[in-house]
């Protein structure tokens, strides 16, 4: 890797070196990656297995039953998919390592990948039919719910208790299924509660696209242009988000954690130069409006980065991406801070397509008063003081750097990703940046290509563990993708 100044950031909006997109890695390094294990294993002295059955599972009650009683499956004896084939191969120095695959029959299409939540001990993800939690320590299957029809959507955050809403199809097909069956889902047991259409007599296009975020105890739900709230407890309604100025804001997405924020086109006739846009956050409990903040003319909301501290991403209305921002608000709803990261040749939220929901913004961290920008090929740090860049640092190899983790005394933990044959890292960038660089786990050989394959779509930092997780999953048998890669200190 090679390390500069802030000033190495040429004038002007810079290239960054051709790369694979997240959604269309390199699955075929996958085969040849675990090709490549399994030889490095045999010389070991230990034969692979194939994946091991998966016990039947129990399916959640019919749609009209409003107390579903599926019970989770858990897996006894726990196998520990893909843990035991790097420890073998792993070399003196790299990191250990679990690799998670699921043998679950999905359709021949891309399919995504909803979480991944931490939960106590465990992860869990969401796909297809499937809501599955795996051991944080070795990877173990603890239990899998199966659900009547796929996931749709699936808020960001948990209740405090790691309770969470899905939203389901009307079915399993792809086209024509509306998505307006809520599921309630315990992600400490695996146990389904209740089921309910919410947005029944609700006008609504036929493929109705769901926003939902969950604050507490509180579901907000945003649909074409409006938004209610729902207790999580019972599904019971709480309030409807009003529309605003008079009859121009139209609520349109939802954002949650330890806010509740709501976003809205604010369209001004046909003119999209004078439309804006514009956040509440509300009382979770009550609706009540606690602040309003709005983007100047010609400018929306795109993506929420911090909810405390409230930090976004702003688009122009006609050029989208090409032209973002990042945006700290004030507790009064004021403007603090605009900054413009186009000159260093960061990229928005690490290519996250645009109108697909307020969170995540992937490779955008706030912590300590700076806003850590990566997903790309290069990582850096500004301050939401005074908006200037505090430090720099470029890759190489067309790796992607992806901040996931600042601490106030050491520094920002940055992960950096894999290639087909070489295999990631984490380490460490001291608060002065480059010149303090420390490795903090080397990712082991034997699992770069199962790791390059998720394509970093989701990176998180658990303690001293890394969890890597694929944005979307083939559905194409031919092309199976892990769906979670981790890394942890090798106990001493």
């Amino acid at each position: 890797m090679s390390y500069t100044p802030p000033s190495w950031y040429p004038p002007g909006r810079a290239s960054a070196p051709a790369r694979r997109s997240r959604r269309d890695v390199g699955l075929t390094a996958l085969a040849v990656g675990l090709a490549l294990l399994v030889a490095a294993v045999a010389g070991a002295g230990w034969y692979g297995y194939g994946p091991a059955g998966r016990a039947p599972a129990t399916t959640a009650a019919p749609p009209t039953a409003p107390t579903p009683s599926a019970a989770p499956r858990t897996t006894g004896p726990v196998r520990v998919p893909g843990a035991r084939e790097p420890a073998v191969a792993r070399r003196p120095g790299e990191a250990a390592a679990w690799i998670a695959e699921d043998s679950t029959d999905l359709p021949r299409r891309n399919i995504p990948v909803h979480g991944p939540w931490i939960v106590g001990d465990t992860v869990v993800q969401a796909v297809y039919r499937e809501v599955t939690a795996r051991r944080l320590s070795d990877g173990a299957e603890v239990w899998s719910l199966t659900l009547p029809t796929p996931v749709c959507e699936a808020p960001a955050d948990t209740t405090p208790d790691g309770r969470i809403v899905v939203v389901l199809a009307t079915s399993g097909s792809q086209r024509g299924a509306r998505c307006d069956r809520f599921q309630l889902v315990d992600l400490r047991t695996g146990k389904a509660g209740w089921r309910k259409e919410l947005l029944r007599g609700v006008e609504q296009d036929p493929a109705i696209i769901v926003h939902t975020a969950i604050s507490g105890d509180t579901l907000a739900v945003a649909r074409n242009t409006r938004a209610t709230a729902y207790r999580v407890t019972d599904g019971g309604r709480l309030f409807d988000v009003p529309v605003e100025n008079p009859g121009r804001c139209r609520p349109d997405q939802v954002a949650g954690g330890s806010r509740l924020l709501v976003s809205a086109d604010c369209a001004i006739g046909v003119d999209r130069r004078a439309s804006y846009g514009q956040l509440r956050e509300l009382d979770p409990r009550t609706g009540a409006v606690r602040l309003r903040h709005r983007t100047p003319a010609g400018r929306r909301v795109e993506r929420v980065v911090s909810v405390d501290p409230l930090v976004y991403t702003s688009l122009d209305n006609d050029r989208l991406t090409d032209d973002w921002r990042i945006v700290a608000v004030g507790p009064r709803g004021e403007t603090l801070r605009t900054i413009d990261p186009r000159p260093k040749g960061f990229e928005h939220c690490a290519h996250v397509g645009v109108g697909s929901g307020l969170q995540p913004c992937p490779g955008v961290l706030v912590g300590h008063g700076l806003v850590h920008v990566g997903g790309g090929d290069r990582v850096g740090a500004y301050d939401l003081g005074t908006g200037k860049l505090v430090w720099g640092v470029q890759g190489h190899d067309g790796r992607s750097l992806t901040p996931v983790r600042s601490d106030s005394a050491t520094g920002t933990v940055v992960y950096e990703s894999a290639l087909p044959s070489a295999p990631g890292r984490t380490f460490l960038l001291g608060r002065a940046g480059a010149e303090r660089e420390k490795t903090l786990l080397k990712h082991p050989a034997a699992a770069a290509a199962a790791e390059y394959t998720t394509g970093a779509g989701r990176v998180l930092s658990v303690g001293g563990r890394i969890v890597v997780a694929p944005s979307t999953v083939s559905g194409d048998d031919a092309r199976r993708q892990p769906r979670i890669v981790s890394f942890a200190p090798v106990p001493e």
